[in-house]
This record gives C-alpha cells, structure tokens and sequence, in this order.
C-alpha cells in the first residue's frame, strides 16, 4: 500500500494526533483557534506574542458590514436556505483584489520592495526613518510610474484614517513584532502624498497583510488567512439574517426598480497592426 506522510491530523482505533499532540488531551480546551491555525500552517507554536498579532488581524478582518461579500452570503441563503455551505462559499468566493484579497497583494507588495532593496550583494535594509522613506519614495515612484495601484492605500469609507490601522501598529509594537514589512507600510504612509498628489489613509487589509508577512506567514497564504477570518464574519450576517432578514429586501429593490433598455452588443476592439 502508498505511504502518505502527515504531520497535521492522523487516527488510529483509539486515538487522534494533530501536529504530533494528542487531540483530546493536549489541544482540545488548551489550544486557543487562533493558535491553532497558525500552528497548523506553519506546524510551529505560535508564542503568546505572535497569537495576540495573530488574532488581532483575525478580528479585524472578521466583519466590516454589508461588503460585497457580506451581502452575496445572504442573498444565496435566501435562494437556498437549504445549503449554509452555499451561502458561506457564496461570500468567501468574493475575497479578491477589492476585498479581502488586499490583505495578499500588499504583503507580497512588501515583500517584493524588501527583497529588491536587499538583491544588491552586502545590501541591508534600513535602519533610520529617513532611509524608510527613501526606500518607500522609490517603491510608489516605480509602481506610479507602472501605472500600477500601491495596495493597501485607501479606503471608500474611511477616508481620514481607518482606525484599525494605528491599533495593529501599536499591538505589534508592544508584542515586539513590528518588523520590517509593517515599517515599510509606515513609511509608505508617510511619503505617499508626495508622490501621488493627495493624502491616503493606510487601510485595514493591507496593513493585515504586513503584519502577517511579518510574522512570517507564508504569502501564498495570505488571503486564506482573510478568507479565515471572514468565515467567521459570514456565519454572523447569516446568523443575523436569520434573525432579522434584509435579503428579499434586497433582491426587492433590484428586480422591482429594474429599467429597460436598449441592447448594446459588445464590440471587441480592432487587432493593432503594430507589434
């Protein structure tokens, strides 16, 4: 019979292990979830330090109100009331580059610049907040003159500052992990405006995703860890919306305020003739 090696869940007749504990004895009641899914991506403990981090971005990614994603759970739930695990996929199938999915795009983002800033041979990164905004400046020149978004600036709500923003800084700085992929988000909040002619608020989703590449996380996992956390969220609107119902009104003020129109078939652009 193939082998196949594992050192996240395993069962015998009498006994389970996950990342080489003993399941009932030694998780169950003594592993906090936070913890633990840290643990099982990385298959190392988390410190108190990390968890608190850890868990800091959870909650601040769990719910932000009627998102897009927010409102296709419940909508899917109103035309299948019968399937829970529609209506939740529904809404985390919408965790991409407007929501949710900034949290990835930013940590690769910094890390990117960092590792670039670290290519030349004897380079080091910065150690003085002049040199972090030198280093910020080059970044957001390059990515300006990409005509390239900087993820993680801006927000349609918070305009003069998300307030999730300061509190992940200071919790990170008091647990001793505001490393360097957070610093440069710091400074890219400084300098921005002079590169990009107006003032942006540092938003929530990307400032999660500096902390979480600062503790190490995996990027490729990045957004799996928003997806994590907004699992939770959904099971609360759908939760609510079992208890106080929005989504016919919703669906309502759609399909009866609809407007005719005429059709506008889709015209593809003409091939160039250049290169």
């Amino acid at each position: 019979m193939p082998d196949y090696p594992t050192a996240l869940g395993a069962s015998s007749l009498d006994r389970i292990t996950l990342l080489g504990e003993d399941l009932a004895t030694d998780v169950m009641g003594e592993v906090g979830f936070g913890a633990l899914a840290f643990w099982l991506a990385t298959q190392r403990r988390p410190t108190p330090s990390e968890t608190r981090v850890f868990e800091a971005v959870l909650a601040a990614l769990a719910d932000h109100g009627f998102t897009p994603t927010a409102i296709t759970a419940r909508l899917t739930y109103l035309s299948a009331p019968d399937s829970v695990q529609g209506a939740l996929a529904a809404g985390l199938l919408g965790g991409g580059s407007r929501f949710l999915g900034v949290t990835e795009d930013c940590g690769r983002y910094l890390h990117d610049v960092l590792e670039e800033a670290k290519a030349p041979a004897g380079s080091t990164l910065p150690t003085t907040e002049e040199d972090w905004n030198a280093l910020a400046l080059k970044a957001l020149r390059s990515t300006r003159a990409a005509n390239a978004l900087v993820p993680g600036l801006g927000h349609h709500v918070h305009k003069n500052g998300d307030p999730r923003t300061p509190r992940l800084f200071e919790i990170a700085t008091e647990e001793g992990l505001f490393g360097p992929h957070l610093t440069l988000f710091a400074a890219i909040g400084r300098v921005h405006p002079e590169v990009l002619g107006r003032t942006l608020p540092l938003n929530g989703a990307g400032v999660c995703g500096a902390a979480l590449a600062d503790l190490g996380l995996p990027l490729d996992l990045l957004r799996a860890f928003a997806l994590l956390a907004r699992t939770a969220g959904l099971i609360g609107q759908l939760a609510e919306e079992l208890r106080n119902p929005v989504a016919n009104d919703i669906f309502l003020s759609v399909d009866l305020n609809n407007r005719p129109i005429a059709p506008s078939p889709y015209a593809p652009e003409a091939p160039s003739d250049g290169p």
